[in-house]
C-alpha cells in the first residue's frame, strides 16, 4: 500500500466530520470517512440529539397550544398518541437521512468504510482488519450520555437521549435526573405530552451556564406547566422499579415515585477503543490533549466536535471544522476562540445566550455595562401573551469618542433563538450598538425589543451638558 493512500481520513460522520469530509471531497482531495454503521452517519444530532428532540418538542408544543385554546371556547380532550409522535420523529429523521448516509456520500466521491476504527500508527487507522493511511486524520467521534450508577438503577425503566425517542408507550410519571438543557427540554416535552414529570438537579439553579436572571423565569414557567423541581438534590438509590430515595443538600431525605427515569447528567468520551497511544496521541484525565489549533500531540491528527472536550454543540463541531479547514490551507492559522459562541435551550420559552458573560469579562478585566429590559410593555409581547420575557445585554463602556459594542447577552422569550440572531451578528462582527439603534424595524416584529433596549441606552447619554447643547442648537438651527 502506498504511503498516505488518502489525503485525509475522517473518523466519525457527525456534524463536524461531515463538514470536513464533504469540503475536502468537493475541493478534489482523496477522502476516507469512517463511521461505525450507516445508521451512525449524521452523528448524535440526527440520531439521538437535535433533530429528534426538536421534532418531539414541536409535537408537544402543538398539543400544549391546543389545550391552551380551551379558554377561547375550543374543547380539547383525549391523550396524546406517543406512537404517532415517535412516527413523526422518525419521518423527520428519514428525510434528513436522504443526504446523510453511506451511499449518498459514496455518490459524492467519498470512500466510506463502516466499522470501528482504531489507530495502528501515527498516520494509520485500522478498520475491520484492514489498514488505511492518511496524510491528515480528523477524530470526530462525538460523545455518549453518562450512565447513572446509583444503587438499584438496574431495577428501573431507564431512558436517556439514545433511547427516549423509541418509546412505545408514555410513562405516567417520569423522574428526570439533571437540570441542564437536555433534561429541561425533554422534561417539558414529556409533561406536555401527558406525563407527570419531576426534575431532580444537583445545583441550586437550572442551566448553570446561563444568567440566573433569566433561568429563574424559565423555572417559573416550567413550574406553571406542572413540572416539579427538587433542586440541590441528587438520587441516592432506587428502592424498587417505582421508588427512589433523594438526598437534599440540607440533609433531608425525600422519597419519589415514578414509572420511568430519564437521565441527563452529562456526556462522556469513548477514547479507549481508538487506541490513541498507537498514534502518539497524549491523553490526560480522559481527555485528548490538544493545542489552540485543535491539533493533538501528533500534529497530523486533529479533533473536531465533542471529542475536543470543548462545548458540546453541533454548531461548535461545525465551528471546529471551519478552523481545521482554514488551517489545512492557510499560512494564517486560526485559533479556537469561543468568545463569540452562542447556544439555545429549546424549551418554551427558549433561552438564548451568546458572547462573554460578566464572570468572563471580570476575569479579562474588561469594563462593561449591564442592561436589562423586561417585555412587560412591549406591544408584541402583550398581544402574544409573553410579557414575562427578558433581554439582558452586556455592553462595552462608552464615551464621547468611543463606540459601544455588544459583548454578550441572553434572552428568554418564545423564539428567542431567532430574535437574538441580529445581536449575535453585531457581537461577532463587533458592530457599534448604533447599528441596532439605526435599523428600521417593521412594526410590530418581536425583535424590536432589541432596539428598544439600545434606545434606552442612548437616552441615558442625554446628560445635562448634552441637553444644553441641544437647546442651543435648536435655537440657532431649528
Amino acid at each position: 500500500m502506498a504511503k498516505h493512500e488518502y489525503d485525509i481520513i475522517v473518523i466519525g460522520a457527525g456534524s463536524g466530520g461531515l463538514s470536513v469530509g464533504l469540503f475536502m471531497n468537493q475541493a478534489g482531495f482523496r477522502v476516507l470517512m469512517i463511521s461505525k454503521s450507516d445508521q451512525d452517519i449524521g452523528g448524535d444530532c440526527l440520531n439521538d440529539g437535535c433533530v429528534p428532540s426538536k421534532a418531539l418538542i414541536h409535537v408537544a408544543k402543538i398539543i400544549h397550544q391546543a389545550r391552551k385554546a380551551a379558554h377561547l371556547g375550543l374543547q380539547v380532550s383525549g391523550k396524546a398518541d406517543i406512537k404517532k409522535a415517535i412516527s413523526y420523529i422518525k419521518a423527520t429523521q428519514s428525510f434528513i437521512r436522504t443526504h446523510e448516509n453511506s451511499q449518498w456520500l459514496k455518490d459524492q466521491g467519498i470512500t466510506v468504510i463502516l466499522g470501528s476504527a482504531r489507530f495502528s500508527g501515527r498516520n494509520e487507522v485500522e478498520v475491520n482488519g484492514k489498514t488505511y493511511s492518511g496524510k491528515k486524520i480528523v477524530i470526530a467521534t462525538g460523545s455518549k450520555p453518562i450512565k447513572l450508577k446509583a444503587e438499584g438503577v438496574e431495577k428501573v425503566r431507564y431512558f436517556d437521549n439514545e433511547s427516549i425517542f423509541h418509546l412505545n408507550d408514555l410513562p405516567e410519571r417520569i423522574l428526570c435526573i439533571g437540570g441542564g438543557p437536555i433534561g429541561l427540554e425533554m422534561a417539558q416535552a414529556l409533561q406536555r405530552l401527558g406525563s407527570k414529570v419531576t426534575v431532580v438537579h444537583k445545583g441550586s439553579m437550572i442551566l448553570a451556564h446561563d444568567d440566573q436572571t433569566v433561568t429563574d423565569i424559565l423555572l417559573k414557567q416550567l413550574e406553571n406547566e406542572g413540572v416539579e423541581f427538587i433542586l440541590n438534590a441528587d438520587i441516592e438509590r432506587f428502592v424498587s422499579a417505582n421508588e427512589g430515595i433523594i438526598n437534599k443538600a440540607d440533609g433531608e431525605t425525600v422519597k419519589v415515585n415514578f414509572d420511568a427515569i430519564f437521565v441527563a447528567t452529562g456526556r462522556e468520551l469513548a477514547l479507549t477503543p481508538l487506541c490513541l497511544y498507537e498514534a502518539g496521541i497524549a491523553v490526560e484525565a480522559d481527555k485528548i490533549i490538544i493545542d489552540k489549533y485543535l491539533r493533538t500531540s501528533n500534529k497530523d491528527v486533529m479533533v473536531c466536535g465533542d471529542i475536543a472536550g470543548d462545548l458540546q454543540f453541533s454548531h461548535a463541531a461545525e465551528f471546529h471544522a471551519r478552523i481545521i479547514l482554514n488551517n489545512l490551507f492557510s499560512p494564517f492559522k486560526k485559533k479556537l476562540n469561543n468568545e463569540y459562541m452562542s447556544w439555545v435551550t429549546f424549551t418554551d420559552p427558549e433561552l438564548a445566550t451568546f458572547g462573554l458573560n460578566e464572570k468572563q469579562l471580570k476575569q479579562k478585566k474588561i469594563g462593561y455595562t449591564r442592561l436589562e429590559k423586561g417585555f412587560r410593555d412591549d406591544d408584541r409581547a402583550v398581544v402574544d401573551d409573553c410579557q414575562y420575557g427578558k433581554l439582558v445585554l452586556i455592553i462595552s463602556k462608552g464615551g464621547l469618542f468611543r463606540k459601544q459594542k455588544i459583548l454578550g447577552g441572553t434572552m428568554i422569550a418564545p423564539n428567542a433563538g431567532e430574535l437574538i440572531q441580529e445581536l449575535i451578528l453585531a457581537n461577532t462582527s463587533q458592530l457599534s450598538v448604533k447599528a441596532i439603534f439605526n435599523k428600521v424595524y417593521p412594526y410590530p416584529v418581536a425583535s424590536r425589543i432589541n432596539q428598544s433596549l439600545i434606545t434606552e441606552l442612548m437616552s441615558e447619554g442625554l446628560t445635562p451638558g448634552i441637553k444644553a447643547l441641544l437647546q442651543k442648537a435648536y435655537q440657532i438651527f431649528g
